[in-house]
């Protein structure tokens, strides 16, 4: 046998970066790279998960029965077309799984969400990358790399890393002109983070009026369950029933599922925490700029974009060994700059020490 005779894995998974385990921070140290919410989760979930704790011995409920039925009626949509996952970065592997062949295409803005990637590459797909356009997503040159091979189109609105979001009557028009053999992924992960008045709601926008296009959202961010790993997509039936085909049974624990579900009426508490999560970028934006770094201008997410015209990996380590801990733009395509996240004014204080530290160093 020769050497690639004896492989035990695919060549293939070679491109995608390793997925060793990584050690939790040490006590103290910011976590200001994981773009968490503020607060945690809400009273009423807390409330939810000491109910929901004497009854961990038995398994959850199969396919989040209850929560899919709350969402589609929160959205105005069948359940058929509601798929409840580990977060939203899950259904963005379900919807690989369902949807794609090797040799298929996917397109997507780059940099961005580095799952756009990575999941299609899992399948042996093909990720076809289109450059930022001045800090924003190209939705002309995105629509211009569509060919007949594309299957998936990925749209993060606002974007991770940059922040901003995309127009929404472009969005619209972008999907609409996109041919019937490609299905748009727009992942709304930030969208409670936007103010209701003028933003896009691809649920209400797009799949409501009929339009065969994936919506994601999470409970990770603004309503503070990252630890429990809960998200959600609404699409076309057609591709729900899919992506259950693919599904783990059991993927989304009762905790996550009864914490989401009480979490859902409580809109005083989202008005809150979006109007404490303004305050907290504009706070964090102020020390930067003190400290000589400009933030990229319109985040409407929890979190900024900063160049810092050097090795972000290295910085990143480095203000980590003085107890902060960001997020190295280098997986979402941006090696030269650091993604910050809202932190609570003691996170700040830190980091603004850190910063002085390492400028004296």
């Amino acid at each position: 046998m020769t050497p690639a005779d004896t492989r035990l894995v695919r060549a293939s998974l070679d491109q995608i970066p390793p997925g060793d385990p990584a050690p939790p921070y040490a006590p103290g140290v910011a976590s200001l790279g994981l773009n968490e919410g503020l607060s945690g989760p809400f009273p009423s979930a807390l409330a939810a998960l000491e109910r929901v704790l004497p009854e961990l011995g038995r398994y959850p409920n199969r396919g989040s029965y209850e929560l899919v039925a709350a969402l589609a009626a929160r959205h105005g949509v069948e359940p058929t077309q509601v798929l409840v996952a580990a977060g939203a970065d899950a259904v963005i592997g379900y919807v690989c799984q369902a949807v794609l062949e090797p040799g298929d295409e996917i397109v997507t803005a780059w940099p961005s969400f580095p799952s756009f990637l990575r999941d299609p590459q899992k399948r042996d797909a093909v990720p076809v990358t289109v450059p930022l356009a001045n800090n924003h997503v190209d939705l002309a040159t995105m629509r211009a790399a569509v060919t007949p091979r594309t299957r998936l189109v990925f749209l993060a609105t606002p974007n991770n890393p940059t922040g901003l979001a995309a127009p929404r009557d472009e969005v619209i028009a972008f999907v609409r002109d996109l041919p019937q053999h490609v299905l748009p992924v727009i992942d709304e992960a930030y969208y409670d983070y936007l103010a209701p008045f003028d933003r896009l709601d691809s649920i209400d926008d797009l799949v409501r009026a009929g339009q065969n296009v994936l919506v994601l959202r999470t409970f990770s961010k603004l309503y503070g369950l990252a630890g429990l790993r809960i998200g959600y997509g609404v699409g076309p039936a057609e591709v729900v029933a899919a992506m259950r085909k693919v599904q783990r049974g059991y993927d989304v624990s009762a905790p996550a599922q009864m914490a989401a579900i009480a979490s859902l009426d409580d809109s005083a508490e989202v008005e809150r925490r979006r109007a404490a999560n303004s305050d907290a970028i504009a706070a964090l934006t102020a020390m930067l700029r003190a400290r000589g770094l400009e933030p990229l201008q319109g985040s409407v997410t929890n979190f900024v974009l900063v160049e810092v015209g050097a090795d972000a990996d290295e910085l990143a380590a480095a203000l980590l060994r003085e107890g902060v801990a960001v997020q190295s733009g280098t997986p979402f395509g941006a090696p030269t700059a650091l993604r910050i996240g809202a932190g609570s004014s003691s996170d700040l204080a830190l980091l603004d020490a850190a910063l002085a530290s390492l400028a004296t160093s």
